[in-house]
């Protein structure tokens, strides 16, 4: 079977077909123009329940909302039919949101069929072209996009166009914890800074670490350094068998989320960590 190619090399309009506006009910609802580009009232239009984007910065809202004025929505949103005269958005989060504000009475927009899976992907694809997604962001939308279709990193990797390692290494960030993933969003922490917290084991020393850089008193290659002072006599006074390294590696794969083996002598435990109920549910649903 050959391999579906990434989604960013082929465009986004390989990803789902474009689809011809029905007849509109009256002439104020929908405007269809030549181009292709049809023009939509925005109160007609929800929401896509599966947004990767969750976070918008005010600052940043403001300046469309004044671009709008002054020189109109540029770039068509795009858009999905769900019936009774109605549209799903698929991509264009702050521009429908601005249009709205503003009290636009028609925004350009593309019609197109799409499954679910094909709705989450062009709104995450069209995200990261625009590096509109911050890290936690594309952390949970890559893994809603494993967790809801069953795909596999490297799978998501290549709808996605981005290495399995860059996929792994993202959604491992959803390892930390609220506080964390909150700071990490809003910035005040950078990536290079969370992924140092994730190689502190220890919870608690994970949590000074991140207070010290939080108040500016680590720089990332400090935090490095002792992370790496500390792993390296954890290692020294507790070497993991490699056969159990394997099968956490085989877990974590089959299950999509972190999992930990602790052995001792012949007895042991498996820990299965999950991030929320929904997760809950969908582990539940592998293992039975």
């Amino acid at each position: 079977m050959t391999k579906p190619q990434g989604g960013l090399g082929r465009g986004l309009g390989a990803l789902i077909p474009q689809k011809i506006a029905p007849e509109p009910n009256t002439e104020a609802d929908v405007i269809v123009k030549s181009s292709g580009i049809t023009e939509i009232d925005p109160a007609l239009i929800v929401a896509n329940p599966h947004q990767p984007r969750s976070y918008f910065s005010p600052s940043s809202l403001e300046d469309l909302l004044g671009s709008i004025k002054e020189h109109g929505i540029m770039q068509p949103l795009t858009v999905t039919e769900v019936g009774d005269g109605r549209y799903e958005l698929i991509a264009g989060e702050r521009r429908l949101r601005a249009s709205k504000m503003l009290g636009l009475s028609a925004v350009p927009v593309i019609v197109r069929t799409a499954t679910d899976q094909q709705k989450l992907e062009l709104a995450l694809i069209e995200n990261i072209q625009r590096q509109d997604l911050n890290t936690v962001e594309e952390a949970r939308a890559y893994k809603s996009l494993a967790d809801l279709f069953s795909l596999t990193q490297q799978e998501v990797a290549e709808r996605v166009g981005k290495s399995r390692s860059a996929v792994a290494n993202t959604i491992r960030l959803l390892e930390l914890d609220d506080e964390m993933l909150d700071a990490l969003q809003k910035e005040d922490i950078s990536k290079s800074q969370a992924k140092t917290l994730l190689g502190e084991d220890n919870l608690r020393k994970r949590h000074e670490l991140f207070n010290q850089m939080l108040s500016g008193e680590l720089t990332v290659k400090e935090a490095e350094e002792r992370v790496r002072s500390t792993s390296k006599r954890a290692k020294a006074s507790n070497e993991k068998d490699p056969n159990i390294l394997a099968l956490e590696d085989e877990l974590r794969s089959s299950l999509g989320t972190k999992v930990k083996i602790d052995m001792s002598g012949g007895n042991g435990k498996i820990s299965v960590y999950f991030y929320s109920r929904d997760e809950l549910k969908e582990i539940i649903k592998k293992l039975t």
